[in-house]
C-alpha cells in the first residue's frame, strides 16, 4: 500500500501553513508555523527514502531546503532574550513554546543530514540552548521554587514566562538525543537534559495528567484540564509517550499507560469509538470514558511506531482504515461514526504523521498471521456506529478469523440459545463489544473480547459471539 499521493501533494503545496480549508487554500488565521513545517521535513525525509518517491527526490530536497530554511526565519537570535533558539509559535507570534522547539529538532537535523548545511546544526545547537534554559532559568530567575527537570511551558519576546510544565514537552527527548549524535561536544549536556527531564516527567505521564504546575504561583501538582482536573488531550500525551518510548523502549511507564488509555472503549454515549483506529480528542481518565464524538486523526501517526511494534493487530487496522478513508483523516477531527469532519479543515500535521506512518506500510507478519492466512476463515464486520434497540452499523469490512470448535462447558448458555448459536474467534483486529460478525449469512453479536499478549505485547483478540435474535 502506497503512501496516498494526496498526502504528498498537500505537503508539497501547502507546508508550512498549519491549515487548509478545502477549495479556498490557506487557513490564514492560523499562518505558517514552524511545527508545521518541521512535521512537514520529517515526512519527506522518510520520502525522500522511500522507492515509491524516486521519481521526486530532488523536488523533495528542494522543499526540504526551503521549510528549513524559513525555520531559521522563526528562531530567536538575539542572545540577549530569555527566548534565545526557541521559534515563535507562528509567523507574527511572541511566544516561543518549549513544544516547539521539540518538534523542530528533529527536522533540523535530518535537513542537515541530507544537506550538510551547517546552517541548520546550528540552528539545532541554538535549540538545545533555549530547551536548557527552559529548564534552569526559571528557578534561576525566581519563577520556579527549585529546579525540577521539566521544560517551562513559554517565555515571550518580552521575556515574559509562563512557567508550567506540559508533559508534551517530553517529546523533546527525541530531538535531543538526534542532537547528542550531531554535537558529540555537548553530549554530555544532552543526555543529562534528557535524564532529567524523563525523571520529571515519569509520573506526571503514569498518571495521565498534562501539566505540572509549581510554585511559588502553582501548587506543585500534576493536573488535567476540566472542571474536575478530570480530562486530557490525548495527542498531548501520544507525543510524550513517543518521547519516553525513543529513551527506554516498550517500558513499564510506556506500556502502562499505552494500554491504560487504550483500554478506554465505546459507551452508551459514544458507541462508534475504536481505540485501535486512533484515541479520542478529549478522554476523561478518571471515569474512564470518551468526552468527545470525534477522533484526533493525528494519534494514528504519533502512535504509529509503538503500534507496529507492540501492537500490531491496532497498528494493521488503523492503517487499513486509513487507507480506505485517506480524505476524511486529512481533516483534524473525522468523527467516530462515519469520519466526516468535524471542521473544514484540513491539518498539516495529521497528514504529515500519518504520512510517515503509512511510508513503508507492510502488513505485520507473526507467527498468528502466517496461520491466519492459511487455515482463517472470512467473515464480514460490521462496526457498531449506534446504539439501541434498533442498532446502526458502519460500512463492512472483511475479517480473517479462526474459529474454534465451540464447547458446552465453556460456554454460558442464556436462556433462549443453544450452544450452536455462540461462536468463539480468534482475530487479527481490535473487533468491539457490540459489533456485527457475519458469517455464512447469519449475523452475530460480539459479547466479549480478550487480548493475549505474547510477553508484554498483543498477539491477538479472542471473541465471543451470540447469534442475533433475528437470525
Amino acid at each position: 500500500m502506497p503512501v496516498p499521493e494526496a498526502y504528498y501533494q498537500f505537503v508539497m503545496d501547502y507546508a508550512p501553513y498549519l491549515y487548509i480549508i478545502p477549495g479556498e487554500g490557506p487557513d490564514l488565521t492560523w499562518g505558517k508555523a514552524a511545527l508545521a513545517a518541521g512535521f512537514a521535513v520529517d515526512f519527506l525525509y522518510e520520502a525522500y527514502f522511500d522507492p515509491q518517491f524516486d521519481d521526486h527526490s530532488e523536488e523533495i530536497e528542494a522543499k526540504i531546503v526551503e521549510l528549513s530554511n524559513w525555520i531559521l526565519t522563526q528562531q530567536i537570535t538575539d542572545t540577549n532574550r530569555q527566548g534565545y533558539g526557541g521559534f515563535v509559535s507562528a509567523e507574527g507570534s511572541a511566544y516561543c513554546y518549549a513544544v516547539d522547539a521539540g518538534r523542530t529538532l528533529p527536522a533540523l537535523l535530518k535537513a542537515y543530514e541530507l544537506t550538510s548545511n551547517e546552517n541548520y546544526l546550528n540552528s539545532a545547537k541554538s535549540a538545545g540552548t533555549f530547551l536548557l534554559n527552559m529548564q534552569h532559568k526559571p528557578q534561576q530567575l525566581g519563577i520556579h521554587d527549585r529546579y525540577y527537570g521539566g521544560f517551562a511551558r513559554v517565555v515571550n519576546t518580552a521575556d515574559a514566562w509562563l512557567p508550567q510544565m506540559d508533559v508534551e514537552a517530553l517529546y523533546s527527548v527525541v530531538g535531543l538525543r538526534l542532537l547528542s549524535e550531531s554535537d558529540p561536544i555537548n553530549k554530555t549536556q544532552y543526555q543529562t537534559m534528557v535524564e532529567d527531564a524523563v525523571n520529571f516527567y515519569r509520573p506526571g505521564l503514569e498518571e495521565i495528567t498534562l501539566y505540572f504546575d509549581p510554585k511559588p504561583s502553582g501548587d506543585n501538582a500534576w493536573h488535567r484540564v476540566g472542571l474536575r482536573d478530570d480530562t486530557i488531550y490525548d495527542d498531548s500525551v501520544a507525543y510524550a509517550l513517543l518521547g519516553l518510548y525513543d529513551y527506554e523502549g516498550y517500558s513499564g511507564s510506556v506500556q502502562k499507560t499505552y494500554q491504560a488509555i487504550n483500554a478506554i472503549g465505546a459507551s452508551p454515549q459514544f458507541p462508534a469509538y475504536n481505540a485501535g483506529i486512533c484515541w479520542a480528542g478529549y478522554i476523561n481518565v478518571k471515569t474512564k470514558q470518551l468526552a468527545c464524538d470525534y477522533y484526533d486523526a493525528v494519534t494514528a501517526g504519533i502512535l504509529g511506531s509503538i503500534r507496529q511494534r507492540h501492537d500490531k493487530p491496532a497498528y494493521d487496522f488503523s492503517a487499513k482504515t486509513i487507507f480506505g478513508h485517506v480524505e476524511e483523516f486529512m481533516f483534524w477531527g473525522p468523527r467516530q461514526t462515519d469520519y466526516a469532519a468535524i471542521e473544514n479543515k484540513q491539518a498539516m500535521a495529521t497528514v504529515c504523521w500519518l504520512g510517515v506512518m503509512l511510508s513503508g506500510y507492510q502488513p505485520p507478519l507473526t507467527r498468528f498471521t502466517q496461520v491466519l492466512r492459511s487455515k482463517g476463515e472470512n467473515l464480514t464486520l460490521h462496526p457498531l456506529t449506534e446504539a439501541g434497540e434498533s442498532p446502526t452499523y458502519g460500512e463492512p469490512t472483511d475479517l480473517k478469523v479462526i474459529v474454534l470448535p465451540q464447547k458446552t462447558e465453556e460456554t454460558f448458555i442464556e436462556p433462549g440459545y443453544l450452544v450452536n448459536d455462540y461462536l468463539t474467534l480468534h482475530v487479527f483486529a481490535p473487533i468491539r463489544r457490540h459489533d456485527k460478525v457475519t458469517r455464512n449469512g447469519t449475523d452475530y453479536e460480539v459479547t466479549s473480547t480478550q487480548d493475549f499478549m505474547l510477553k508484554s505485547d498483543v498477539a491477538f483478540r479472542k471473541a465471543t459471539l451470540r447469534r442475533l435474535h433475528n437470525q
